[in-house]
């Protein structure tokens, strides 16, 4: 069963400035490179709740991803400013969601919508049900975990 989320998503807007080197041929933003803004924002997301991806390995939680897509609306550019903005869309005891909107800044529309899937495993690669704790604070409620 989902978690009740907040009617206000909670989000975390994280920018990256386009570099010269993830751009393609074409000269606009090599595919791929998307996934990796989508870690940083989702990195940052947690950090932005008091707690780092560091501190979540080190208390026996892991969130490995099991499942990322991502749909390209429109190009980015070099030297553009884009903006990923990471929402929870999803969480219960086992699983968590991340929802991306990315956009240009300055600029109409999306660039992109991707998704992640995660689950929350021990350090044996084992699943494992999330504690109360922990959704508390990726909702915003609380305290990171000890």
């Amino acid at each position: 069963m989902n978690e009740q989320l907040s009617a206000t998503p909670l989000f975390h807007d994280h920018r990256v400035r386009v570099i010269y080197r993830v751009t393609d041929q074409m000269g606009v933003v090599y595919y791929a490179n998307y996934f990796g803004w989508m870690e940083a924002a989702r990195t940052e997301y947690l950090r932005a709740r008091g707690w780092s991806y560091h501190q979540m390995e080190k208390s026996g939680l892991l969130l490995p991803v099991v499942h990322a897509a991502c749909d390209y609306k429109a190009p980015a550019r070099y030297d553009d400013i884009v903006v990923i903005r990471a929402t929870v869309s999803e969480l219960t005891r086992v699983r968590l969601e991340f929802r991306y909107e990315i956009r240009v800044e300055g600029r109409e529309g999306l660039t992109s919508i991707g998704i992640t899937r995660h689950i929350f495993t021990g350090p044996d690669w084992k699943p494992r049900r999330a504690s109360e704790e922990v959704l508390r604070c990726l909702r915003g409620e609380g305290p990171p975990p000890p």
